[in-house]
């Protein structure tokens, strides 16, 4: 008979090509040995977060950061390239400075910065902005059952829905966020 465990990734598409995901694992210690052998086959890393279900707790406080970084990373490129700075130049000097993040490194949300990131590819093939607002609302829920306090996700769920619903953005990737400012006012 088998076990039940939650076993959340996180990576995306870009780190499931690569098979460096890095799973989330909400499960008994007593599978662990035999689960994380299974998961290894499509990752690279499996954290036993604790019982079953803290996996999910650990997925969604991942992607409420997550969703804050890419914004955050947005904001910063377009400000940068606003002023007049190469969006190379800015993306190598955030990289190699205290504003490094995932979004900046990896995903990128200026098409040519990160070659392999969705923005390169007009936005396609990434986790699309209706997954980062059902991820956000999520981890609200869950804010708000245990009690913790969240100052910014309004702000950042408000973007994310806006965008959903927009036809030029929604199905796109997460990172779009980028063009939406730029493109702004």
């Amino acid at each position: 008979m088998g076990r039940f465990v939650d076993a959340p990734m996180s990576g995306g598409v870009v780190g499931a090509q690569a098979a460096s995901l890095a799973f989330m694992l909400g499960a008994p210690l007593d599978v662990l040995d035999r689960v994380k052998p299974i998961l290894l086959m499509m990752g690279q890393s499996v954290h036993h977060c604790g019982e079953q279900g803290a996996g999910l707790v650990a997925k969604l406080a991942n992607n409420y950061l997550l969703a804050l970084m890419n914004i955050a990373t947005a904001e910063a490129m377009n400000l940068g390239i606003k002023c007049g700075l190469d969006s190379r130049v800015l993306g190598r000097l955030i990289n190699a400075s205290t504003g490094r993040n995932w979004c900046s490194d990896v995903n990128n949300p200026v098409p040519g910065v990160a070659e392999a990131s969705p923005a390169s590819r007009g936005y396609s093939g990434g986790f699309g902005v209706g997954l980062m607002a059902k991820d956000l609302r999520l981890a609200i829920s869950a804010a708000e059952k245990a009690g913790a306090r969240l100052e910014l996700h309004e702000k950042a769920q408000s973007v994310y829905e806006k965008l959903n619903n927009d036809e030029r953005f929604g199905g796109q990737d997460f990172s779009v966020v980028y063009k939406y400012l730029a493109e702004s006012k």
